[in-house]
């Protein structure tokens, strides 16, 4: 199965416009809260509808604006997993699995005992929605789509209302379920772990467009543009001026810098993830520093650091919980570890994934 995207959608403060075309694998959408990413999935289930545009799900049309084709939400065969997981609270668990059958299954009990046993439900048959927790609620809602026999499963935000301990355990389900599943998967999410752990393709989106879209390892090793790298977790962006091919002067920072890339004359910026930085080893680049403040977490801690010059920003440094970091006074840093950006987006106009 294969899924093509190319939509149009405007409203009073905001365009929606996306394409992309998906084949196998699992996709992730990822994207700060209003970027677009929810739309994205309504307009595929059929609850938005474009202004204009194609969307297709292997060699069937779900949605084609020229040809005036538009299948009823029930008819686009999706399963759409809503963050609020969207069951029918006058329902018992029972029912609100048997509902999604229907009558393509010839023997309804059989198929509704298997999903429960398969997510580990058994024995909540009887109880409604208020009577269980989040993680039971959700499980009962995957059990209702995989009912349905979906051609594509939407995920939206699913693990937003779950806490640490139980988003670890329904993220390592999920990628079984996934392991088991023929179809098209989608995952919206703001969560960079989820789409790293989850996805092997990423969308980024940003204000209703696609900034990046690659395999998702290479867009966290290469994000290509501010965005992008923001979205994906970089702490570290300064402006940038070229001094040579290998040498650039960060502008935020008032350090010059060697990197292993070419610094071409479209890069207008530079990127560094905060676990990059060391004050042990002798790397390519050393900056003079300060501590300003250190903020510790259960297993690492996080350090805020001047550059010694008056530079505009902070440097973020993340390091080892136990490490001593009251004395110091620089830090090193590879020239591989630095992402040459750009301002402007990163993607072919046909996102192929």
């Amino acid at each position: 199965m294969s899924l093509y995207v190319d939509i149009k959608k405007r409203y009073k403060t905001f365009t929606l416009e996306v394409n992309f075309s998906n084949g196998d694998g699992t996709l992730a959408i990822l994207g700060a809260s209003g970027s677009g990413k929810s739309l994205t999935l309504k307009c595929i289930a059929g609850l938005e509808t474009p202004d204009e545009g194609v969307i297709k799900s292997g060699d069937r049309t779900l949605f084609d604006s020229a040809a005036k084709i538009n299948l009823a939400p029930r008819e686009r065969n999706v399963g759409y997993l809503f963050q609020s997981y969207a069951l029918f609270p006058h329902m018992t668990v029972w029912d609100n699995i048997a509902i999604a059958i229907r009558d393509r299954a010839a023997d309804k009990t059989a198929v509704i005992k298997a999903l429960l046993e398969r997510y580990e439900l058994t024995g909540l048959e009887k109880r409604y929605p208020a009577k269980l927790s989040g993680g039971q609620q959700q499980r009962v809602a995957l059990a209702r789509i995989f009912a349905y026999e979906p051609e594509i499963l939407m995920l939206d935000e699913p693990f937003s209302a779950l806490d640490s301990f139980l988003r670890e355990n329904m993220q390592i389900e999920l990628l079984r379920i996934i392991a088991e599943y023929n179809g098209d998967v989608v995952l919206v999410t703001h969560s960079r772990d989820e789409a790293y752990r989850i996805c092997d393709k990423l969308l980024i989106m940003e204000d209703g467009f696609i900034r990046r879209g690659g395999g998702t390892k290479d867009v966290f090793a290469d994000p290509g543009n501010v965005t992008a790298a923001r979205v994906t977790g970089c702490k570290n962006i300064s402006r940038i001026r070229r001094l040579s091919e290998h040498r650039l002067l960060a502008e935020d920072w008032g350090v010059e810098l060697e990197t292993d890339r070419k610094v071409e004359e479209h890069h207008t910026h530079i990127g560094v993830r905060a676990h990059d930085f060391s004050h042990t080893s002798s790397a390519a680049n050393a900056i003079d520093v300060a501590v300003e403040r250190v903020i510790e977490g259960p297993f690492e801690q996080t350090v805020l650091l001047s550059v010694r010059g008056g530079a505009r920003e902070n440097i973020w440094w993340i390091c080892g919980r136990n490490e001593d970091v009251s004395g110091v006074d620089r830090v090193f840093l590879s020239g591989g570890d630095i992402l040459l950006l750009t301002s402007g987006v990163v993607a072919p106009s046909r996102n192929v994934l």
